[in-house]
């Protein structure tokens, strides 16, 4: 893929100038808040557009098949990781954040333009299965290239801090996927929207995406990476594959720190942040407009939460923060599942504590994985394992609980997502702390 990329803007460094520093962060989290905005939209408007493109007796049926087009998605997601992270180490952060978004806008446009299965039969699937998996290579890529970029751009003593800007850009993309969501209901009723109107944020979504083009082109490239040239070795554009290995098998040990932190993780917030509102609507209940509202309300609260534990693990380690999370969902998974029902605004109350204690993880992951890794694989090194985790646990997790839930077995998720948080509280347990450590 080739994608047209201005001269590259001077690198930051920790000594820049706030105001440019907060401009190269904010170029940054829009385009980061647009790539989410677009992957997350799916599974937002699955239980509206799940008729559209598969038969089924049931809108059960339909939605689970829908959500299986959801996780299929996720394959590409280790291949995007690999590819995109290649990119990241040899060619630039920066570029490789822009031609995944490229790809990720790109789907997004054809997901709204797509013929139903009333028009062409079973290739609607097909077009559909096709553009998911695009999205989800572009997805793979965005995770590598952007936990690396905003780690590097940031100055030591604050990187917990600033790496809560990506779950914050990241979360106002699923808040805006959700508040269109809910006006689109509001403003259309949910008969119109499961003809017709469920196109829209699609289309918005893909074509914003575009627009947003030329922010993540002209970022400046992290002095972390432009500084390898300089090292006396193999620059980053002389860089090969086989070296990419080499350095990926010499850092092994962190690679299974990142897969045994990431399986809970990715399950908890593909339920909490992104699932759970068509959960609600199909299984529980909650009417559609009520869980909408609901979900943009909760991320609302979410993002204003993250910053907190950016701090505190500046201040008291990354460690400690990952303890707190792991405790937290030991003992309230199955409270918080059991206490779901057909009120929205119980399901508003849920959603912020759940959100909340993932916060722990999610806002400070960044700044931990990036600390794991050396300069020349780190985009790579996090990329790689975190896509495998999310491919097999995140993307499976919203079509699980479907399942389970139509076999009144929601408990047995529960348990699944608490074994899984209990990988990661060893993993934690043993691993180093990481705070303060100097990228290079």
């Amino acid at each position: 893929m080739s994608v047209p990329i201005p001269p590259p803007a001077p690198s930051t460094t920790s000594d820049d100038a706030p105001p440019r520093k907060f401009r190269t962060l904010f170029g940054a989290g829009i385009g980061n808040t647009l790539e989410w905005y677009d992957w997350s939209v799916y599974a937002i408007f699955a239980p509206f557009f799940a008729a559209q493109f598969f038969v089924d007796d049931t809108p059960t049926g339909a939605l689970l098949a829908t959500l299986a087009v959801f996780a299929v998605g996720f394959v590409m997601r280790p291949i995007g990781g690999f590819a995109f992270g290649w990119l990241a180490d040899r060619h630039g952060r920066r570029f490789s954040m822009t031609a995944s978004m490229l790809l990720m806008a790109a789907g997004s446009l054809v997901i709204g333009l797509a013929p139903t299965h009333a028009m062409i039969g079973v290739w609607a699937a097909v077009i559909l299965v096709v553009a998911r998996l695009a999205q989800g290579l572009a997805h793979g890529g965005e995770i590598a290239a952007a936990y690396t970029y905003i780690a590097e751009i940031a100055p030591r003593a604050r990187r917990g801090l600033w790496s809560t800007s990506l779950y914050v850009s990241v979360t106002a993309g699923i808040v805006l996927a959700s508040l269109i969501g809910a006006a689109s209901s509001s403003l259309f009723g949910e008969d119109t929207l499961r003809d017709w109107a469920w196109r829209i944020p699609f289309l918005f979504g893909g074509l914003l995406g575009l627009a947003a083009l030329y922010l993540r082109a002209t970022l400046p490239e992290t002095e972390a990476f432009t500084a390898q040239d300089d090292t006396g070795g193999a620059g980053p554009q002389r860089r090969t594959a086989r070296d990419l290995f080499d350095g990926l098998r010499r850092n092994r040990i962190s690679l299974l720190r990142i897969l045994g932190f990431s399986l809970a993780s990715t399950v908890v917030y593909y339920t909490w942040a992104i699932g759970i509102s068509g959960f609600a609507i199909t299984s529980q209940g909650v009417p559609a407009t009520g869980a909408l509202w609901a979900t943009v309300a909760a991320n609302a609260v979410f993002m204003i939460t993250l910053p907190l534990w950016g701090m505190l693990s500046d201040r008291f380690g990354r460690r400690p923060i990952f303890i707190a999370y792991s405790i937290a969902f030991l003992v309230l998974t199955l409270p918080l599942l059991a206490a779901l029902d057909g009120s929205a605004l119980r399901l508003f109350a849920i959603m912020c504590v759940a959100l909340f204690f993932l916060g722990a993880f999610v806002g400070i992951m960044p700044a931990y994985f990036a600390e794991l890794f050396p300069t020349e694989v780190r985009a790579s090194g996090i990329g790689v394992p975190y896509s495998f985790a999310v491919a097999i646990f995140g993307g499976t997790a919203p079509y699980i609980l479907t399942w389970l839930a139509s076999k009144d077995l929601v408990w047995v998720f529960g348990v699944y997502t608490m074994v899984l948080v209990a990988i990661g509280l060893v993993t934690t347990l043993l691993s180093p702390e990481t705070q303060g450590r100097e990228l290079r």
